[in-house]
């Protein structure tokens, strides 16, 4: 059989290829089985139809949903209404006019549903519920991930047939997530009775969402610069690696190329990266055992503080004993990836708030880390100091191309040959000093 050939070909190329983007688009290798799963719970019928509860649960590592949280959206499959809701609330109430008795909460048809903030009146609020819409990473703080709420469906007319909700949406801070349609799954169950009865509701549906950078921003949001002891140059973040400014040299402030629905341009200092964040990597010291960095987050950023930050880092050097000393660390497992991942937080009223910048000056988180060496393969050669990859909340930053790495001293240039004798009994004095100098 003759293959395929010609312009037939070109429309499967063609599919095959954006098939074969988008999954790469939401694959994050770091953490492949993060997602944020909502599920529908029928608990129980009532006079004008049944109650439900919703739980959204953020299962990835290190992605969180910060201000102004979460909103979750959908679309009645046939003429349904939230008599009452508790924990949650719908932002319109739409057109009740139908009813006179007694008004439902939300007669929209594509109801959209935010967070109570932690100041909610008692009797709006429910366990899991209230807090202002964020999600914490699931692996900083497993208790705050996840978000539920109940409401009283009715207007199911005829004999009461229920429909699972159509078109979920997820929002946050920005687009960049799309959900699957709801799927019947086996009902959630619960214990009671001290943990010796199964309680299971009447139907449960599970919709899952996953976030795509390519939806959210085309652009990087952050970007890495790197420095040594042994080196005076520095490797700057690449140029326009968030975007080219808009302005001339002499401005101080720029208008960031970033658009994402009601989340429109960012006020930023102008620098020749634009980018909101750089992220800072200095080998600061090479003792016998061990390596010291600083590591710096900084914000030039004027309008936007980033609370419960959060980093991720992938280098080769974690796979030995680590001590951080001003940030809160774990290690993260991963399969597949040939570096160890370690994931840094702030301390709590310490430094868990990335504060904008002023105008004068950037906002800044720093630490400094010490990385003890791995014998069987360390090296000064080839950038074993500096980082793989580095994400800050969940978004890639912009790494510098490898080649711009420091390198080491040396009085040799290929303009200006020199005696290389002379030159590597230089390098030895110098870095035994430096190892020595503890």
């Amino acid at each position: 059989m003759d293959l395929i050939s010609g312009p037939a070909c070109f429309p499967l190329m063609l599919v095959l290829i954006i098939t074969m983007f988008n999954l790469s688009d939401c694959y994050d290798p770091l953490d492949p089985t993060g997602n944020i799963s909502v599920t529908y719970d029928i608990v129980r019928w009532t006079e004008a139809g049944y109650q439900a509860r919703i739980t959204i649960q953020n299962y990835y590592k290190y992605r969180h949903i910060e201000k102004p949280g979460w909103q979750l959206g959908w679309t009645w499959a046939a003429n349904e209404v939230i008599w009452s809701m508790s924990g949650a609330f719908a932002t319109q109430q739409g057109n009740c006019s139908a009813f006179r008795s007694e008004i439902p909460h939300c007669c929209k048809r594509s109801p959209i549903i935010v967070d109570f903030a932690p100041e909610a009146p008692p009797e709006n609020k429910l366990d899991g519920c209230c807090h202002g819409g964020l999600l914490a990473a699931s692996a900083i703080n497993p208790s705050s991930s996840f978000a539920s709420f109940e409401m009283k469906v009715g207007n199911l007319r005829g004999n009461f047939t229920v429909h699972k909700p159509l078109n979920l949406t997820l929002m946050t801070p920005g687009p960049g997530y799309t959900c699957d349609e709801f799927m019947d799954t086996d009902p959630t169950t619960s214990l009671v009775i001290e943990g010796q009865r199964h309680e299971q509701v009447i139907r449960t549906w599970k919709s899952t969402c996953t976030y795509s950078t390519f939806l959210a921003n085309n652009l990087p949001t952050c970007c890495i610069s790197l420095s040594t002891f042994y080196n005076p140059e520095v490797t700057p973040c690449n140029l326009c690696s968030c975007g080219c400014k808009l302005a001339d040299n002499e401005a101080k402030l720029c208008i960031g190329q970033r658009s994402s629905g009601p989340y429109v341009r960012e006020l930023i200092q102008c620098t020749d990266h634009m980018c909101p964040l750089r992220v800072h990597w200095h080998i600061k010291k090479n003792y016998m055992n061990y390596w010291r960095v600083k590591l710096t987050v900084s914000n030039y950023n004027l309008g936007k503080n980033y609370s419960n930050w959060n980093l991720v880092v992938q280098h080769p050097g974690f796979s030995q004993q680590t001590t951080v000393f001003s940030f809160n660390s774990t290690m993260l497992s991963t399969v597949g990836v040939p570096d160890e991942v370690a994931l840094f937080w702030g301390l709590d009223f310490y430094n868990d708030a990335l504060l904008q910048a002023e105008e004068k000056q950037v906002g800044s988180v720093t630490t400094e880390i010490l990385l003890l060496k791995d014998m069987n393969s360390f090296t000064l050669r080839n950038g074993w100091a500096f980082p793989r990859r580095i994400y800050f909340n969940g978004e890639n930053c912009r790494m510098p191309l490898p080649q711009s790495f420091p390198m080491l001293p040396n009085g040799c240039s290929r303009e200006k040959p020199c005696n290389s004798y002379l030159s590597m009994l230089l390098l030895s004095i110098y870095l035994t000093y430096k190892t020595l100098n503890f």
